[in-house]
């Protein structure tokens, strides 16, 4: 594994004694919140690969990953029942240039729904699917087909941040559980919505904890914060921002859109920098060129950057500039049983948030083979939850947010 000059000796030895007893996992793609397959990854991109290196919680600080050995089964007992047409909705960008994530999403939940269905003979859930193309003005479109179908008792999504923001409300006013499996600004829980629920960490939890390890353990006193306009990104750089405190750089930081390709402007104010790191706060398809652009003008400075990078397709496209970078997400990675069910299902590794999509559609299952027959119940349900998943406990809060929610850490290499 090649690492970048400035991580610190202490960080060096945490990276590669974790190294070893972890497996590789699922990454993703963008807003938000996207992935496709890790394990086709390194063999298409000359050897590199996506790989979790640490768990880490708010303050930065590593702890004990949960094996996943206690998650509930969506197969249930067998016996359960329920009314024919009983379906569970997804949405989420399922074509377009951010179709990786949503794949991911859907597939999970299709594992963890044939293991159900195949087990209760007599509840068979259907699983709807609603493609957004992960486009808020779309997904505002596609809302009122998922509220307008009565057979649909939750919702597995929206899957970015953008788009849940504007079909809050309309699910909120429908009384239909939102649940979402990567949609990560911390606003959503905010904005008074009795029904949505977010799966795992938000930026708040994520960016100061990034921001922490980086400076706690990997030493940086100097780094550059470039963010993309979506939601997301400013959101997660303004966390970032100020969990690095002094080693924030206002001097170096800078801004691009989503959709650009050029990045002269950006990669000339760094240049110049002599930063410890630069973090990237935007999805992969901005950050792959964009770390091309920055070796090709010679900055070796480290490349850090969190879920909207995390996917194979960042590897892909960046080719070896991509060797080295650090990468954070709130998902977990695959377990190797879950990793060997998927790949059978699906012909492909499991990607970023498909274990996420997992759990949830299990808890979902489970509410409806208690005996929930419609949506206020299903409501109920998951806001008195408490069980253990696959990626992790889920437990929330009564805004949605989950009680306990840590942060992963990987590398290319």
């Amino acid at each position: 594994m090649r690492l970048h000059a400035r991580r610190t000796p202490q960080a060096l030895a945490i990276v590669l004694a974790t190294t070893l007893v972890l497996t590789a996992c699922g990454q993703k793609s963008t807003d938000d919140e996207t992935g496709s397959s890790p394990g086709a990854s390194a063999s298409a991109t000359g050897g590199l690969s996506i790989v979790p290196l640490v768990q880490i919680d708010p303050e930065g600080v590593e702890v004990e990953a949960s094996t996943g050995d206690t998650a509930v089964d969506p197969a249930g007992d067998g016996t359960a029942t329920c009314a024919e047409g009983t379906t569970i909705a997804m949405a989420g960008a399922l074509t377009g240039p951010n179709a990786a994530l949503g794949q991911n999403i859907l597939n999970g939940a299709q594992l963890a729904l044939d293991k159900h269905n195949e087990a209760n003979a007599d509840c068979q859930v259907a699983l709807k699917q609603f493609d957004t193309e992960g486009d808020p003005q779309k997904a505002t479109q596609v809302a009122p087909q998922i509220v307008g179908d009565a057979n649909v008792l939750g919702l597995l999504g929206p899957a970015f941040s953008g788009e849940t923001k504007a079909t809050g409300d309309i699910f909120n006013q429908a009384g239909l559980l939102s649940l979402s499996a990567s949609a990560t600004n911390p606003d959503l829980t905010t904005l008074g919505w009795k029904t949505f629920y977010r799966g795992l960490a938000n930026d708040a939890v994520q960016g100061p904890a990034v921001a922490k390890y980086m400076v706690d353990t990997l030493g940086y006193a100097k780094v550059c914060v470039v963010a993309d306009n979506s939601d997301y990104g400013i959101g997660l750089a303004e966390q970032i921002t100020e969990g690095l405190g002094d080693a924030a750089d206002t001097s170096c930081s800078a801004s691009v859109k989503t959709g650009d390709k050029d990045f002269a402007a950006a990669v000339q104010i760094i240049s110049g920098a002599e930063a410890d790191a630069v973090f990237y706060a935007g999805y992969y398809a901005e950050a792959a060129p964009f770390v091309q652009q920055l070796r090709d003008a010679g900055v070796e400075t480290t490349f850090v950057s969190a879920d909207g990078t995390n996917d194979p397709q960042f590897v892909e496209q960046a080719g070896s500039s991509a060797d080295g970078a650090i990468l954070s997400c709130p998902c977990g990675p695959a377990p190797d049983a879950f990793a060997t069910e998927y790949e059978t299902a699906f012909s492909q590794a499991p990607g970023v948030y498909s274990v996420e999509g997992y759990d949830l559609m299990t808890i979902m299952l489970a509410g409806i083979d208690s005996g929930v027959t419609d949506r206020a119940g299903l409501v109920d349900f998951v806001s008195s939850y408490s069980g253990a998943g696959l990626a992790r406990s889920y437990e929330w809060t009564d805004t949605g947010e989950l009680t306990s929610a840590l942060i992963w850490i990987y590398d290319v290499e």
